[in-house]
């Protein structure tokens, strides 16, 4: 299996372990003299099989992530370079956005009102910001391909 398929087989178990303790909660309890909607006994039991194989998927996961060379480090490397890429772009985004005056008047009523002058140099904080978004494109790109290429460890 390729680390792209247990990727979404992941993101398959977590979705069904939420939706069944959702209907764990609603099936918990009922009123005297009703039927409960569903067993909450068996959609325990059955949760806890999810949940064990979710379980065995994120160890997998990660140990392939551990051990594939990507670069001059693993994917697990390359991962926390996009995390922080991503982090780091929204604060610089973020930064131009409010130096630009983005989602405040951003004109004067009056003559007499003081004018707002931005603190920060918005066109090269955009500009970086535009680079940082290229170097998480390019570092998505390579973690993509990887999960298409490697094959899931034991």
């Amino acid at each position: 299996m390729k680390l792209a398929e247990a990727l979404a087989l992941r993101a398959d178990a977590s979705r069904r372990a939420e939706q069944l303790r959702s209907r764990i909660t609603g099936s918990a309890r009922y009123q005297e003299g009703e039927t409960p909607a569903e067993d909450a006994a068996s959609l325990l039991a059955e949760a806890s099989e999810v949940l064990d194989q979710l379980e065995s998927l994120i160890r997998r996961i990660n140990r392939t992530n551990a051990a594939t060379p990507v670069g001059d480090g693993t994917l697990t490397d390359a991962l926390a370079r996009r995390d922080v890429l991503r982090l780091r772009h929204s604060i610089i985004s973020a930064a131009a956005d409010a130096a630009a005056g983005e989602g405040q008047r951003g004109y004067r009523q009056l003559r007499s009102e003081l004018r707002m002058i931005p603190a920060l140099p918005v066109a090269a904080i955009r500009s970086q910001a535009d680079d940082l978004a290229r170097q998480i494109r390019e570092v998505d790109t390579t973690i993509q391909r990887m999960n298409w290429e490697v094959d899931l460890l034991d």
